[in-house]
């Protein structure tokens, strides 16, 4: 859980929001300065159709909790029995029931990534359900995507506002916001943590995705997008803190919770092993009865040491988990241990299931937006068609993440297939904006648009902040890879009940090296092929004259 966030990404939003506007048109083909000359926008496509390829996995995963939430008790809230019925089974004892119900229920996974294992077609259910939801939003095209975008962005600040209440009076939610509130300074030091910063705030706003110059281009030439980028700008910043509000009184919550049930395991474990007196320890206590026995009976209290653990809140806090973890584990064991927990079950799932919806109908703006752009594809095919191809392909290839070793292809899709990516091409059509297409020049097309002059802040924003941040972060992204070493991931080891670190093997980090090369490579083939177009055509009318 990221508590850092750049301060620059209004000036970035009111850019990429103001270009199409600037233009009057679609994002990759009828905006030569900046996307077919240095492939910006081709490269946006591509990260786009990426993401698509995976994202829909989360929607996927969310149908499956909200129909498992109806369920009365909830089958993560206790550990299932094993064959014989004489004990739970073995693995979720070592883990935790909500552990258990993701990683072997829900995922079914592999104990590492070369074990593909195969397909698990209740999540493969999940996922054609979750495309088939997406294309009957998108299937009248990009301008009715925009109405539906409405519900999907409002019906959650519902659903949060409910959590709001339950969660301000959970007990322990007021460690989970001093935890929240109070600064790690330790983390800005960290590279790791602005570039998971920064590519989350390129998330929310769509920043490089082209979702943003996609939906833009089909507004009127002279709407206010200055207004309307401080406008979301605010309201996303200001959602985050609602929602990280929420999200931490939720956690502190459960690490209180978890922190209290370790205290009352210990003390039982003490009062029968010792026949100490009923209710004789305390959590106040408990540490100094420890030395106490430790001393007096140093043989005993050896021998229960293994199952005494260590208890601490602050630890509990400090086991900071981010997101698939965060959604599906960390939540639903908060919700098992609410009243009620069937309705808080399906009001949470049905919002994350709203907000990835919501998601990807801009995701696929910014794919099909250029697609039927096209005079070949528009005059061939209809919309209904085109949507109805991107969306099967992506299904298809998303088939991969249903696999018992899905979850590991997921997350090398989630690490790299965007991060590196995003921060370039915003980077190049920024650069593109400022230098190439012109600074005075877009500043005389938004005084068009929005009737006054551009104040000093943008244009500094624009021309030096935004572009020097981006290079430093850049800077940060390779120094961590470089630092970093041989690249890891978390395998979950279902004899121990907990995720161990292992390397990737050579023809997964082959590719890793597809996915960053695939969409950045975009930017200077793309410039090269124009440049050589152009040349040979001066070249041909030089001949000619």
């Amino acid at each position: 859980m990221e508590k850092s966030r750049p301060l620059w990404d209004n000036p970035l939003q009111f850019v990429f929001a103001c270009i199409s506007y600037a233009v009057g048109l679609g994002n990759v083909w009828r905006f030569p300065y900046l996307c077919q000359m240095y492939g910006g926008g081709v490269a946006s496509v591509v990260v786009s159709f990426f993401l698509s390829m995976y994202y829909n996995v989360i929607n996927a995963w969310a149908f499956w909790y909200l129909f498992h939430s109806f369920q009365n008790p909830l089958p993560w809230a206790a550990c299932p029995l094993n064959s014989n019925h004489t004990g739970y089974i073995e693995e979720c004892e070592k883990a935790s029931s909500t552990q258990y119900f993701w990683y072997r229920k829900t995922l079914n996974i592999s104990p590492s990534i070369e074990e593909n294992g195969s397909i698990q077609w209740e999540q493969a259910m999940c996922l054609i359900l979750a495309w088939l939801t997406v294309y009957l939003c998108i299937l009248r095209g990009t301008e009715s995507t925009g109405k539906v975008v409405y519900l999907t962005a409002s019906l959650p600040y519902l659903v949060l506002i409910i959590y709001l209440i339950k969660a301000l009076t959970l007990h322990g939610a007021v460690n989970g916001l001093v935890y929240m509130f109070t600064p790690k300074l330790e983390q800005l030091a960290n590279p790791k943590a602005w570039i998971n910063a920064a590519t989350q705030i390129f998330f929310s706003l769509g920043l490089g995705f082209g979702s943003l110059i996609a939906f833009a281009s089909y507004n009127e030439p002279n709407n206010n997008c200055e207004k309307h980028a401080i406008i979301v700008s605010l309201i996303n910043s200001t959602t985050s803190v609602f929602a990280s509000i929420v999200t931490f009184s939720i956690y502190g919550f459960k690490a209180t919770f978890n922190y209290e049930n370790c205290l009352n395991k210990a003390m039982l474990l003490l009062t029968n092993a010792f026949d100490l007196e009923e209710g004789f320890l305390t959590a106040d206590n408990l540490n100094h009865m420890k030395e106490q026995l430790m001393a007096t009976h140093p043989n005993e209290y050896v021998e229960l040491l293994p199952q005494i653990k260590n208890c601490s809140l602050e630890a509990e806090l400090d086991t900071a988990v981010q997101g698939t973890g965060l959604a599906f584990i960390v939540y639903s064991e908060a919700i098992k241990n609410m009243e009620v927990s069937q309705l808080y079950s399906v009001l949470y799932f049905f919002m994350l299931l709203m907000l990835g919806i919501g998601s990807m109908l801009g995701n696929t703006a910014a794919i099909l937006t250029p697609l039927t752009d096209s005079k070949f594809l528009s005059t061939h095919l209809p919309k209904e068609v085109i949507s109805g191809i991107v969306c099967f392909i992506n299904c298809i290839v998303g088939l991969t993440f249903t696999m018992e070793a899905g979850n590991y292809w997921f997350d090398i899709f989630n690490d790299y297939a965007a991060t590196l990516s995003l921060l370039l091409i915003v980077l190049v059509e920024i650069i593109a904006v400022c230098y190439v297409y012109g600074l005075r020049r877009f500043e005389k097309d938004l005084h068009l648009m929005i009737g006054h002059k551009l104040s000093w802040y943008w244009k500094i924003m624009w021309a030096f902040a935004s572009p020097l941040l981006i290079i430093s972060l850049f800077i940060f992204y390779i120094t961590d890879y470089i630092l970093t070493g041989t690249l890891q991931y978390q395998a979950w080891d279902a004899t121990q009940g907990h995720l161990v670190t292992k390397d990737y093997p050579s023809y997964a980090l082959a590719v890793i090296g597809l996915l960053v090369a695939s969409s950045t490579m975009c930017i200077p083939l793309g410039a090269l092929a124009i440049f050589i177009k152009r040349r040979l055509k001066r070249e041909h009318r030089s001949t000619v004259a």
